[in-house]
């Protein structure tokens, strides 16, 4: 039996280098920087000074001072995003059985800047000083919970952790909600704002991030002399719908989702295996019934760290084979650095406007060749290309892995 069909019909975005999608779409097409120096603490004794954070936001514009007291930062781009991919498709002016609509949203710390401001509270003032509102702000779920709120989603409503394939996961859930019946309109993606003391802190002394000190060489995916990712926050939404319903509405369809794997490496706490990695895109590609050769493009992974985008280049080889160096590859973390539990749902925000426009914006940053990096990372800029399926991949921390595949829509 043929399955049903799911569609993309709106999008949403806040992102270092463009606060809407359009803005970001523009800024990824040009090869923008969004990386440069931390401003929001102290960072003179730190190894690493760089961070890509989201500029010109302002959140008096978008909540009331009452509502700002009961936000943490993650959950105030979430809730941006997703009402700009909710009244992108349309959803705003019609009436709908809000039983049928869900939230499935990725992350991966939750409100780690509440967390951090009344651990302080608590150092400096006692349990007293502790504000009431600590835990609605900080735990995980409750950025999809303030979704679910105010656009009254009364469906299916789940937060995925699953460290850096967390916004990957979360549309492949929603995926798999809609095609299982559980709802027609899924509001899903991804949100992080974790660029504190505190998390800078713990990947710095991990040896995870770039220490340069030059904005356009810090987040340099499967360049020779990539040392470590760049910190990123932001959000990216998307509304998954069943395609009979967005028909019945008249809604305008970006693109189709149409494969989605997932694994887990079951190895190690932070590195991950061509195995697993391969495993997750060759499911994504059984699921959607088509052949290797069938991709047009990936959005890789590609990180900028040493292990990882060896191993993703190896694991992309395992599964195309010498079709792997027909394949263009590029990486948006380049231009944004890596918004952990937000970075796939960007990524596939990404991927539909490539499909949309048949263009693939180009990994900035790169100048020297790895030799175990050898396929075509489209290095040279924004490449015009026609587009039909796309697979966008996220790997997280953990052993969790997850590929998604679009499709160009065709009535």
């Amino acid at each position: 039996m043929e399955k049903d069909r799911v569609v993309i019909t709106g999008l949403g975005a806040v992102t270092p280098i463009g606060n809407n999608v359009d803005e970001f779409w523009k800024s990824a097409k040009l090869g923008k920087c969004g990386i440069d120096y931390i401003k929001t603490f102290d960072v003179e004794k730190s190894k690493v000074k760089l961070a890509a954070q989201v500029k010109g936001f302002d959140t008096g514009q978008h909540f009331s001072a009452k509502q700002l007291i009961r936000l943490d930062r993650f959950s105030q781009l979430a809730i941006v995003a997703s009402r700009e991919a909710y009244i992108d498709a349309g959803l705003d002016s019609m009436n709908m059985d809000k039983y049928r609509l869900g939230v499935i949203m990725g992350n991966g710390v939750g409100g780690v800047t509440t967390f951090e401001e009344e651990a302080n509270n608590l150092i400096n003032d006692g349990m007293r000083g502790v504000s009431p509102l600590l835990m609605p702000k900080f735990i995980p779920n409750i950025a999809t919970a303030n979704i679910a709120i105010e656009l009254k989603a009364k469906g299916i409503v789940n937060t995925i952790i699953t460290a850096c394939a967390s916004g990957t996961n979360a549309i492949g859930e929603a995926y798999r909600a809609i095609l299982c019946g559980d709802a027609d309109v899924v509001i899903t993606g991804g949100s992080e704002a974790c660029i504190t003391s505190l998390v800078l802190a713990g990947f710095t002394n991990l040896n995870a991030l770039s220490t340069s000190n030059d904005p356009y060489r810090a987040s340099r995916p499967f360049d020779n002399d990539r040392d470590g990712f760049v910190m990123g926050e932001g959000a990216g939404m998307m509304i998954l719908e069943k395609l009979e319903h967005a028909k019945n509405r008249g809604a305008k369809i970006y693109a189709e989702v149409v494969g989605y794997g997932t694994t887990c490496d079951a190895y190690h706490l932070t590195a991950s295996t061509v195995e697993g990695e391969a495993r997750a895109m060759e499911l994504a590609i059984r699921n959607a019934s088509i052949n290797p050769n069938d991709l047009s493009y990936i959005n890789a992974h590609g990180t900028s760290t040493q292990i990882n985008d060896k191993t993703e280049t190896k694991a992309i080889k395992k599964v195309f084979g010498d079709y792997a160096k027909n394949i263009p590859i590029s990486s948006t973390k380049s231009m944004i650095g890596h918004l952990l539990g937000a970075a796939g749902a960007v990524e596939a925000i990404a991927c539909i406007k490539s499909i949309q426009e048949n263009c693939i914006h180009g990994t900035i940053g790169y100048k020297n060749k790895d030799a175990e990096c050898d396929l075509d990372y489209v290095v040279e800029g924004c490449r015009d290309l026609e587009l039909n399926y796309v697979l966008s991949n996220s790997f997280g921390f953990g052993g969790h892995n997850a590929s998604i595949i679009f499709k160009r829509y065709i009535k």
